[in-house]
């Protein structure tokens, strides 16, 4: 259940570590009892499939940032926060988008975006805000294969096929011990757990995943590695067999092991002369982008919307905004997993209450010296509600894995100040239409 850093020991993890992330502890697992019965057998891929059609060689066109001067005029008001962002926004790889948004008489949603140092062509290691998309084809998955007793709550048994995979029978932290794709999702948005979304990962596959994002016009997002592992491309490529089980262990649909088969657009990413090319690559722009169809699914295109359903939705937005106090599955001791956990606009690093009246939607990131949070905010007291998100650098000596990273005394900060000057902007911001926000309410465990 630790993010995809693990702070502490982030600098011992660099070694060996750039075809994935690695450092946390080994799962234990434990057999289910025996299952029975035969259900669907889900055909692997057959031939190659290729998503992308850039060149063998990605030439990124070279663009200027987009700053818009309302936000650079907002953030210049707060010299004590921003002075040395506003300077040093390029060192520090600074990207922010604000997003206000606006009811009509009908409670739809109006959105105007606002941008600082923006520039998608830049890139920055996106850490575990990849999880993100892949929670929502999770929840797309189940909708789509529309099987009897299958959803996110159908036991799902992880298998080995491969060098390097491993194996998941049982998941102590669930209600029944039972894992699930609901379990990993709550665990994903709860404290970033990098196995929940690596079990995701190896159920849906690198293939299905990326020609989906393609085909929402994320044309270059590459989602191509698991997280939290020491893994060769190869072993990335290759995926587990899982099965799914109903109560009584018999098989409702079998999913054989696979091999991504995709060919992925070429690119030369570097950070610090170190090669990131075939590393998880997502912008800021679109994982924006995603958040609002999430989160707004008829404000995007219909190309753009992720067929989740309307019970999925439901499901999503509960999880994303729950906090580790409120659940019993897992149950987390509050010293070590509090409330703010992840919650890094508005709070930071602050072990503080989170108040009734403020929910906040999100996936965070945290790794290789970026420190970033895409976050949807709602005050229900107040009726208020943007979307804010960023990245900021925090590697001042431009060392990978020398245990320099400056999160707690830049990066957290950073964000918590931001996120205060937007929210204490959209408290006095005038609305023409209060925002029902009764869809985004909800009782939680505890």
């Amino acid at each position: 259940m630790a993010k995809d850093f693990a702070r502490k020991r982030h600098w011992v993890c660099l070694v060996g570590c750039l075809l994935g992330v690695c450092c946390s502890p080994a799962r234990k697992t434990a057999v289910n009892p025996p299952h029975t019965g035969s259900g669907v057998v889900e055909a692997a891929p057959a031939a190659p499939v290729t998503v992308s059609t850039a060149p063998p060689e990605r030439q990124v066109p070279k663009s200027s940032p987009r700053t818009d001067a309302f936000l650079e005029k907002l953030l210049g008001k707060y010299p004590a926060y921003f002075d040395s962002v506003l300077k040093n926004r390029d060192s520090l790889d600074v990207q922010v988008i604000y997003t206000q948004i606006d009811r009509g008489r009908n409670n739809f949603p109006a959105f105007r975006d606002y941008y600082f140092n923006v520039d998608p062509s830049r890139y920055f290691y996106p850490a575990s805000t990849v999880k993100l998309p892949v929670t929502l084809l999770a929840l797309q998955r189940l909708n789509e294969l529309n099987l009897p007793g299958l959803d996110w709550n159908t036991t799902l048994l992880t298998d080995s096929a491969y060098e390097g995979e491993t194996v998941v029978l049982n998941d102590p932290t669930s209600r029944d011990g039972r894992p699930s794709v609901g379990q990993y999702i709550k665990k994903v948005f709860l404290t970033s757990d990098n196995d929940a979304f690596n079990r995701l990962y190896e159920w849906l596959g690198p293939t299905y995943i990326n020609a989906q994002l393609h085909q929402r016009d994320y044309a270059d997002v590459q989602i191509r590695h698991r997280l939290d592992v020491v893994l060769r491309e190869d072993q990335n490529r290759n995926v587990n067999p899982v099965r799914f089980l109903n109560a009584s262990n018999q098989s409702i649909l079998d999913v054989p092991a696979r091999a991504d088969t995709t060919t992925y657009a070429q690119r030369t990413d570097t950070i610090d002369g170190v090669d990131f090319s075939r590393k998880n690559q997502i912008s800021l722009t679109d994982l924006h982008r995603i958040l609002r169809s999430a989160l707004f699914p008829e404000s995007v295109p219909e190309r753009e919307r992720f067929n989740i359903g309307a019970d999925g939705y439901k499901m999503l937005y509960r999880t994303m905004s729950e906090l580790p106090g409120e659940t019993r599955y897992p149950a987390y001791d509050s010293t070590e997993i509090w409330d703010t956990y992840v919650k890094y606009l508005l709070f930071g690093s602050r072990k503080v209450p989170v108040p009734k009246n403020i929910r906040v939607f999100n996936k965070i990131g945290e790794a290789y010296g970026f420190l970033m949070d895409v976050a949807y905010v709602i005050d229900t007291s107040n009726d208020v509600e943007f979307m804010l998100s960023a990245v900021i650098r925090c590697n001042p000596d431009g060392h990978l894995g020398d245990e320099h990273y400056t999160y707690e005394g830049v990066g957290l900060p950073f964000l918590q100040h931001l996120g205060e000057v937007i929210y204490r902007y959209e408290l006095q911001r005038s609305r023409k239409y209060k925002p029902d926000l009764s869809a985004f309410q909800f009782t939680y465990d505890r």
